[in-house]
């Protein structure tokens, strides 16, 4: 099963011609500057943690491992890749001895890597639930990129991986390291400018025929997967507060053969306690980018919200004086520290399944047109 499900991937990146598996919103110039079983010896890790990248597509290769240059409490310590070509390059740029690169077949030898402390999973939505179950198989950390997987089922074996491991658990949710979203959530939760009236969200941009996000198998749905869940965490962060029903309807396919499998937009409504609306939309074929909360005393906005940076926020008060920082570093990091302190993780994997759980509500609303109602 391990080796089927490793050449089907390998096999469906070839024949798309896709490198990249991870959406590309600013390139690294845009952040701030900032294989053997046996185990294996280095030179002194100064106290940091060792990741392991599995998964060198567009985000692994533009936003983490350059991240992972300004981290102070881990580091880039081996890759997983099935493409023999671009380990060179890793190789050279990032010092990464021969005994921490792997591959989809021998991946399970991880767990003999003393100097690999974190399996960090990035790869297309279908494979996070075997590749971090097995990350903890091998005693391993393991951070999970966003959505924590397809089925709300997935997720459930995943975190029964991690309780058997005894292991520390993570998803990729960058935003909420970040300064700008984290201010969005104080003058909400805290009501700065008093009881919330509505919260309105919307991330989309162009995806090309190809790309393994729009194939049902490898993403497990459209826009919803991969950019709604941006606003939906919006919501809830901005809110302080969980859904409690949905309704949502499907936009026109304008071109029904480039999404053949998935949606091409769609649109969905949150009902939250004390009568707060929160009204949501995604697209695979138009540019938006924002998060805004209406309340009492006027609104306050993100626009654009979801960007790797670059964020710029706007209240009643004026505009958001913040500092920028490089999210995925301070989310790395922010694990490490939890595994070094024993805490768990602020984005733990009970978060990635409360998320899979709404998006899957929004797709029966959707396919119903039906209010579903969230426990």
């Amino acid at each position: 099963m391990k080796k089927t499900i490793g050449s089907s991937r390998r096999n469906f990146l070839y024949q798309s011609g896709l490198a990249g598996l991870g959406m590309t919103l600013f390139s690294p110039a845009d952040l701030l500057p900032g294989s053997s079983s046996k185990p294996t010896t280095m030179p002194d890790k100064n106290g940091k943690l060792g990741i392991a990248l599995v998964g060198l597509g567009n985000y692994a290769t533009g936003q983490l491992a350059p991240a992972l240059l300004q981290t102070e409490h881990c580091y880039l310590a081996g890759i997983v890749t099935g493409t023999p070509s671009k380990i060179p390059t890793w190789k050279e740029k990032y010092n990464i001895p021969d005994e921490n690169i792997y591959n989809y077949d021998n991946y399970d030898r991880i767990k003999d890597n003393k100097n690999i402390d974190i399996i960090y999973v990035v790869l297309p939505n279908s494979m996070h639930a075997e590749y971090t179950i097995r990350g903890f198989g091998a005693g391993k950390h393991v951070i999970c990129e966003k959505p924590m997987a397809i089925t709300v089922e997935d997720c459930d074996k995943m975190l029964a991986a991690q309780q058997k491991a005894g292991k520390k658990f993570s998803i990729g949710y960058r935003l909420h390291f970040d300064p700008f979203n984290l201010e969005m959530a104080r003058l909400g939760t805290q009501k700065v400018f008093g009881n919330l009236k509505k919260i309105s969200g919307a991330f989309g941009f162009k995806a090309e025929a190809g790309q393994w996000r729009l194939s049902k198998q490898y993403a497990g749905g459209g826009p919803l997967m991969d950019l709604g869940i941006y606003v939906v965490q919006g919501m809830c962060y901005t809110s302080g507060m969980n859904p409690i029903a949905v309704t949502a309807v499907e936009g026109e396919k304008t071109d029904p053969v480039r999404f053949k499998e998935v949606e091409q937009s769609l649109s969905w409504e949150f009902e939250f306690q004390g009568g707060l609306k929160g009204e949501g939309s995604a697209t695979y074929d138009a540019l938006t980018n924002f998060l805004k909360a209406e309340a009492e005393q006027g609104s306050f906005e993100l626009k654009p919200a979801y960007n790797y940076g670059r964020q710029r926020g706007y209240t009643p008060n004026g505009d958001m004086q913040l500092t920028p920082v490089n999210q995925q570093a301070k989310q790395m990091d922010a694990f490490a520290l939890s595994i070094k302190n024993n805490q768990p993780s602020i984005v733990p994997g009970e978060m990635g399944r409360r998320d899979v759980k709404y998006l899957q509500a929004i797709y029966e609303a959707m396919r119903t047109g039906k209010k579903v109602k969230l426990s």
